[in-house]
Protein backbone atom coordinates (compact mmCIF):
# COMPACT_ATOMS: atom_id res chain seq x y z
CA UNK A 1 0.00 0.00 0.00
CA UNK A 2 0.97 3.26 -0.72
CA UNK A 3 -0.35 6.94 1.49
CA UNK A 4 -0.54 10.29 -0.01
CA UNK A 5 0.00 13.40 1.76
CA UNK A 6 0.02 16.70 -0.11
CA UNK A 7 -0.31 20.57 0.55
CA UNK A 8 -0.61 23.68 -2.11
CA UNK A 9 2.73 23.57 -3.51
CA UNK A 10 4.00 19.55 -3.56
CA UNK A 11 2.58 15.60 -3.58
CA UNK A 12 4.42 13.36 -2.03
CA UNK A 13 3.93 9.39 -1.44
CA UNK A 14 5.49 6.94 0.94
CA UNK A 15 5.07 3.30 0.57
CA UNK A 16 4.13 1.31 3.66
CA UNK A 17 6.96 -1.10 2.88
CA UNK A 18 9.83 -0.01 4.49
CA UNK A 19 8.30 3.16 4.73
CA UNK A 20 9.88 4.44 1.61
CA UNK A 21 9.50 7.74 0.33
CA UNK A 22 8.53 7.10 -3.62
CA UNK A 23 7.22 10.22 -5.25
CA UNK A 24 7.94 14.05 -4.03
CA UNK A 25 6.29 16.20 -6.94
CA UNK A 26 5.94 19.68 -7.75
CA UNK A 27 1.83 20.09 -7.71
CA UNK A 28 1.99 22.69 -10.59
CA UNK A 29 4.38 21.20 -13.15
CA UNK A 30 4.66 17.42 -11.94
CA UNK A 31 8.12 17.57 -12.04
CA UNK A 32 9.34 14.60 -9.93
CA UNK A 33 12.24 14.63 -7.78
CA UNK A 34 12.78 11.09 -6.85
CA UNK A 35 14.26 8.66 -8.63
CA UNK A 36 11.76 6.11 -9.86
CA UNK A 37 13.69 2.98 -9.47
CA UNK A 38 14.36 1.72 -12.28
CA UNK A 39 16.12 -1.83 -12.11
CA UNK A 40 18.49 -1.27 -15.00
CA UNK A 41 20.06 1.40 -12.80
CA UNK A 42 18.66 0.67 -9.30
CA UNK A 43 15.36 -0.31 -8.14
CA UNK A 44 14.80 1.57 -5.00
CA UNK A 45 13.53 5.24 -4.59
CA UNK A 46 14.65 6.19 -0.64
CA UNK A 47 14.98 3.30 1.34
CA UNK A 48 15.30 4.00 5.30
CA UNK A 49 18.80 2.26 6.78
CA UNK A 50 18.40 0.71 10.26
CA UNK A 51 19.77 -0.89 12.48
CA UNK A 52 22.41 -0.70 10.85
CA UNK A 53 24.27 1.69 7.92
CA UNK A 54 26.38 0.56 5.31
CA UNK A 55 27.63 -3.30 5.32
CA UNK A 56 29.23 -5.25 8.27
CA UNK A 57 32.71 -7.15 8.03
CA UNK A 58 31.60 -10.70 6.51
CA UNK A 59 28.09 -9.64 6.81
CA UNK A 60 28.28 -10.36 10.84
CA UNK A 61 28.47 -8.43 14.27
CA UNK A 62 29.14 -9.72 17.65
CA UNK A 63 26.31 -8.90 21.16
CA UNK A 64 27.02 -10.21 24.38
CA UNK A 65 28.93 -13.11 22.87
CA UNK A 66 26.77 -14.55 20.07
CA UNK A 67 26.95 -14.14 16.33
CA UNK A 68 24.73 -12.23 14.25
CA UNK A 69 23.93 -12.01 10.42
CA UNK A 70 22.65 -8.66 8.86
CA UNK A 71 22.77 -7.10 5.48
CA UNK A 72 24.00 -3.63 3.85
CA UNK A 73 22.24 -1.35 5.42
CA UNK A 74 19.81 -3.63 7.51
CA UNK A 75 16.35 -4.96 7.29
CA UNK A 76 13.77 -1.96 8.15
CA UNK A 77 13.96 -1.29 4.18
CA UNK A 78 12.25 -4.88 3.29
CA UNK A 79 10.01 -4.65 6.69
CA UNK A 80 6.17 -4.10 6.08
CA UNK A 81 5.38 -1.04 8.59
CA UNK A 82 1.90 0.69 9.93
CA UNK A 83 0.48 3.78 9.35
CA UNK A 84 -0.32 5.04 12.77
CA UNK A 85 -1.07 8.48 12.51
CA UNK A 86 -2.08 10.71 8.96
CA UNK A 87 -3.08 13.89 7.99
CA UNK A 88 -3.37 15.80 4.73
CA UNK A 89 0.26 16.52 4.63
CA UNK A 90 1.65 14.15 7.00
CA UNK A 91 2.17 10.83 7.97
CA UNK A 92 3.81 8.61 10.56
CA UNK A 93 4.55 5.06 10.28
CA UNK A 94 6.21 2.70 12.42
CA UNK A 95 7.92 -0.40 13.15
CA UNK A 96 8.34 -2.41 16.09
CA UNK A 97 10.59 -5.91 16.88
CA UNK A 98 9.01 -8.80 16.98
CA UNK A 99 10.02 -12.61 16.26
CA UNK A 100 11.69 -12.63 13.04
CA UNK A 101 13.68 -9.20 13.86
CA UNK A 102 14.88 -10.70 17.42
CA UNK A 103 16.67 -13.61 15.24
CA UNK A 104 19.26 -11.06 13.70
CA UNK A 105 19.22 -8.52 15.89
CA UNK A 106 18.42 -8.92 19.53
CA UNK A 107 16.84 -6.01 20.71
CA UNK A 108 13.39 -4.17 21.49
CA UNK A 109 13.04 -1.23 19.14
CA UNK A 110 9.54 0.96 18.05
CA UNK A 111 10.96 3.02 14.87
CA UNK A 112 8.54 5.92 13.84
CA UNK A 113 9.17 7.45 10.29
CA UNK A 114 6.99 10.88 10.17
CA UNK A 115 6.85 12.61 6.80
CA UNK A 116 5.50 16.22 7.06
CA UNK A 117 5.37 18.48 3.47
CA UNK A 118 5.63 22.24 4.53
CA UNK A 119 6.51 24.97 1.62
CA UNK A 120 9.08 24.13 -0.83
CA UNK A 121 9.62 20.96 1.01
CA UNK A 122 9.14 17.69 2.95
CA UNK A 123 11.03 16.86 6.59
CA UNK A 124 11.79 13.15 7.68
CA UNK A 125 11.59 12.72 11.10
CA UNK A 126 13.17 9.07 13.26
CA UNK A 127 12.29 8.43 16.32
CA UNK A 128 14.08 5.42 17.66
CA UNK A 129 12.56 4.47 20.89
CA UNK A 130 13.97 1.65 23.48
CA UNK A 131 10.91 0.25 25.64
CA UNK A 132 13.36 -2.44 27.22
CA UNK A 133 15.22 -2.93 30.31
CA UNK A 134 18.92 -2.87 28.48
CA UNK A 135 20.86 -0.19 26.05
CA UNK A 136 19.92 -0.65 22.23
CA UNK A 137 22.73 0.16 20.11
CA UNK A 138 21.68 1.06 16.61
CA UNK A 139 22.23 3.32 14.13
CA UNK A 140 19.89 5.00 11.21
CA UNK A 141 20.18 6.65 7.86
CA UNK A 142 18.07 8.12 4.99
CA UNK A 143 19.05 7.03 1.07
CA UNK A 144 17.06 9.60 -1.27
CA UNK A 145 17.81 9.27 -4.65
CA UNK A 146 17.02 12.23 -7.03
CA UNK A 147 16.37 12.66 -10.76
CA UNK A 148 19.45 14.03 -11.87
CA UNK A 149 19.40 15.83 -14.47
CA UNK A 150 15.92 17.50 -13.36
CA UNK A 151 15.02 19.02 -17.32
CA UNK A 152 15.04 16.56 -20.10
CA UNK A 153 17.38 18.96 -22.25
CA UNK A 154 20.33 18.65 -19.51
CA UNK A 155 22.67 16.11 -18.38
CA UNK A 156 24.26 14.28 -15.16
CA UNK A 157 27.49 16.24 -15.94
CA UNK A 158 25.34 19.56 -15.99
CA UNK A 159 25.47 19.75 -12.08
CA UNK A 160 27.29 20.03 -9.17
CA UNK A 161 26.95 20.09 -5.46
CA UNK A 162 27.20 22.44 -2.89
CA UNK A 163 27.83 22.34 0.40
CA UNK A 164 26.89 24.75 3.01
CA UNK A 165 28.78 25.84 5.22
CA UNK A 166 31.13 26.05 2.77
CA UNK A 167 34.42 24.64 4.39
CA UNK A 168 36.61 21.28 4.05
CA UNK A 169 35.25 18.34 6.14
CA UNK A 170 36.89 14.78 6.73
CA UNK A 171 36.18 12.56 3.90
CA UNK A 172 36.26 8.51 4.89
CA UNK A 173 37.14 6.65 1.62
CA UNK A 174 36.11 3.37 1.10
CA UNK A 175 37.78 0.58 0.83
CA UNK A 176 35.77 -2.08 -0.65
CA UNK A 177 32.74 -1.48 1.57
CA UNK A 178 34.39 -0.83 4.15
CA UNK A 179 36.13 2.48 6.28
CA UNK A 180 39.64 2.91 5.33
CA UNK A 181 40.26 5.46 8.88
CA UNK A 182 44.13 4.89 7.13
CA UNK A 183 43.15 7.12 4.26
CA UNK A 184 41.18 9.54 6.18
CA UNK A 185 41.74 12.96 3.89
CA UNK A 186 40.22 16.62 3.73
CA UNK A 187 37.60 16.46 1.28
CA UNK A 188 37.35 19.91 -0.72
CA UNK A 189 33.61 20.75 0.12
CA UNK A 190 34.86 24.37 0.20
CA UNK A 191 33.86 24.66 -3.36
CA UNK A 192 30.96 23.58 -5.44
CA UNK A 193 32.02 19.88 -7.02
CA UNK A 194 31.17 19.48 -10.50
CA UNK A 195 29.06 16.21 -11.14
CA UNK A 196 31.14 13.20 -13.22
CA UNK A 197 30.36 9.38 -13.18
CA UNK A 198 34.00 9.17 -12.38
CA UNK A 199 33.86 11.15 -9.21
CA UNK A 200 32.34 7.74 -8.07
CA UNK A 201 34.41 4.98 -9.42
CA UNK A 202 35.54 3.78 -5.57
CA UNK A 203 32.01 4.00 -4.42
CA UNK A 204 30.49 6.38 -2.32
CA UNK A 205 31.67 9.55 -1.28
CA UNK A 206 31.45 9.74 2.38
CA UNK A 207 32.42 13.09 4.93
CA UNK A 208 31.62 14.07 8.12
CA UNK A 209 29.60 16.18 9.25
CA UNK A 210 29.12 18.42 12.55
CA UNK A 211 26.41 20.88 13.04
CA UNK A 212 24.04 22.40 10.70
CA UNK A 213 24.63 20.78 6.73
CA UNK A 214 22.97 21.03 3.65
CA UNK A 215 23.96 19.73 0.25
CA UNK A 216 21.85 20.98 -3.13
CA UNK A 217 22.17 19.68 -6.34
CA UNK A 218 21.94 22.38 -8.72
CA UNK A 219 22.95 23.68 -12.09
CA UNK A 220 23.44 26.87 -13.78
CA UNK A 221 21.66 25.98 -16.94
CA UNK A 222 18.20 25.37 -14.52
CA UNK A 223 16.53 27.18 -12.04
CA UNK A 224 15.71 23.95 -10.62
CA UNK A 225 17.35 22.16 -7.65
CA UNK A 226 17.18 19.66 -4.83
CA UNK A 227 18.49 20.57 -1.45
CA UNK A 228 18.99 18.41 1.61
CA UNK A 229 19.43 19.68 4.97
CA UNK A 230 20.01 18.05 8.73
CA UNK A 231 21.52 18.93 11.73
CA UNK A 232 22.02 15.68 13.88
CA UNK A 233 23.79 13.64 11.58
CA UNK A 234 27.34 12.48 11.75
CA UNK A 235 27.89 11.42 8.38
CA UNK A 236 26.70 12.31 4.71
CA UNK A 237 27.00 9.60 2.01
CA UNK A 238 26.70 10.81 -1.71
CA UNK A 239 26.17 7.94 -4.35
CA UNK A 240 25.43 7.15 -7.30
CA UNK A 241 25.87 3.63 -8.98
CA UNK A 242 29.66 3.10 -11.35
CA UNK A 243 30.01 2.45 -13.83
CA UNK A 244 26.51 2.84 -15.04
CA UNK A 245 25.65 6.52 -16.29
CA UNK A 246 23.01 6.33 -14.22
CA UNK A 247 20.23 9.25 -13.59
CA UNK A 248 20.14 10.02 -10.13
CA UNK A 249 21.85 10.60 -7.23
CA UNK A 250 21.58 10.31 -3.71
CA UNK A 251 22.42 12.26 -1.23
CA UNK A 252 22.52 10.32 2.58
CA UNK A 253 22.89 11.91 6.00
CA UNK A 254 23.14 9.07 8.41
CA UNK A 255 23.71 8.27 12.11
CA UNK A 256 26.15 5.84 11.78
CA UNK A 257 28.32 4.40 8.64
CA UNK A 258 29.83 1.19 7.26
CA UNK A 259 32.16 -0.99 9.15
CA UNK A 260 35.95 0.35 8.68
CA UNK A 261 38.46 -1.79 7.18
CA UNK A 262 40.24 -2.91 11.14
CA UNK A 263 36.61 -3.22 12.89
CA UNK A 264 36.48 -5.79 15.81
CA UNK A 265 32.93 -7.06 14.64
CA UNK A 266 31.55 -6.06 18.09
CA UNK A 267 28.41 -4.35 18.00
CA UNK A 268 29.42 -2.02 21.09
CA UNK A 269 32.50 -0.72 19.19
CA UNK A 270 31.12 -0.04 15.53
CA UNK A 271 32.06 3.41 14.30
CA UNK A 272 29.38 5.57 14.81
CA UNK A 273 26.97 3.43 16.45
CA UNK A 274 24.19 5.23 18.75
CA UNK A 275 23.76 3.78 22.32
CA UNK A 276 19.80 4.46 23.65
CA UNK A 277 19.20 4.13 27.39
CA UNK A 278 16.54 2.08 28.14
CA UNK A 279 13.05 3.78 28.28
CA UNK A 280 15.25 7.06 26.27
CA UNK A 281 13.53 8.05 22.44
CA UNK A 282 16.36 9.21 19.93
CA UNK A 283 15.60 11.72 17.37
CA UNK A 284 17.04 13.00 14.37
CA UNK A 285 15.53 14.44 11.23
CA UNK A 286 16.44 15.61 7.76
CA UNK A 287 14.64 18.13 4.98
CA UNK A 288 14.33 17.99 1.43
CA UNK A 289 13.91 21.37 -0.15
CA UNK A 290 13.06 21.73 -3.96
CA UNK A 291 13.06 24.42 -6.38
Amino acid sequence: MTVTIENGQLIAKIAEKGAELQSLQSRDTSREYIWQADPEYWGKHAPILFPIVGALKDGRYRYEGQEYELPRHGFARDREFTVIEQTQDSVTLQLVADEATRTVYPFDFALNVHYELGGEGLQVRYEVHNPSQKELFFSIGGHPAFNVPLEDNLTFEDYYLAFSPMKSRIELPLSGNFIDMSQRTLGATNTNLRLTHDLFQNDALIYETKGLTSVTIASEKSPHSVRVAFNDMAYVGIWTPYPKAAPFLCIEPWAGVADTTDATGELTEKLGIQKLAPGATFRTKYAIIVK
